[in-house]
């Protein structure tokens, strides 16, 4: 589990190809990955993988050929600049919001615009994952915690602080470039779970009954 809070940046550094049989990417951190060990988990621009292998440099990881169809992965080259951030701890603040590292699909930028002090930028979905979005709702890309200011069928708008812009690869993301997404987990278990009642030919109302039968009051 990750927060969207990026730790820092790292380098593909290395790309082993197999042919149906995924890949390994070899990465150089920027940041020093102490207590860093071989199994633990790294959300790479989003997605979770696991650490096969590491030295005082970096790390390696699998990517498997389900990872690589769904995420920008398939598409990695050498000198790629990705975000990091290690599996978030059970006392750790969750300054963004819950990230399970599992990418629901892919998006491309179309616009970048300057606001004040922000960059405002337009990234173009496919509609089964806007359908998990909402106004102000959260949303990451490439890993990053992000708020949607505006979503429609078929893209959402957000605001990229100096800050976020200066740490992370959405700084010099540019148009065209495509990003992985994750929508908010919370929002489809519960859309799952509304469906499944339904399906049973249930009641998919929810008023004070259902939360007092579900144990929420």
């Amino acid at each position: 589990m990750f927060t969207g809070i990026i730790e820092g940046l790292g380098t593909i550094k290395e790309i082993i190809r197999s042919s149906g049989q995924g890949t390994q990417v070899t990465i150089k951190a920027d940041f020093p990955l102490r207590e860093t060990k071989i199994g633990d988990s790294i959300s790479v621009s989003g997605a979770c993988l696991t650490v096969v292998a590491m030295n005082e440099s970096g790390f390696k990881v699998d990517i498997s050929p389900e990872t690589l169809e769904r995420t920008a992965f398939g598409k990695a080259k050498i000198g790629d600049r990705v975000n990091l951030e290690r599996a978030l701890r059970l006392s750790d603040r969750l300054d963004g919001h819950l990230v399970s590292g599992h990418i629901d699909g892919m998006g491309m930028m179309r616009d970048r615009k300057i606001t004040g002090n922000a960059i405002i930028i337009t990234i173009g979905v496919p509609e089964t994952l806007s359908h998990h979005m909402i106004e102000k709702g959260s949303v990451a890309v490439d890993g990053i915690s992000l708020t949607i200011n505006t979503c429609g069928r078929e893209s959402f708008d957000v605001s990229i602080i100096p800050h976020t812009a200066k740490l992370t690869t959405i700084g010099f993301k540019t148009i065209g470039d495509r990003v992985n997404i994750e929508t908010d987990m919370i929002g489809k278990y519960v859309e799952r779970f509304v469906m499944q009642r339904s399906e049973a030919g249930e009641s998919s109302a929810i008023n004070m009954a259902f939360l007092a039968k579900n144990g929420f009051l």
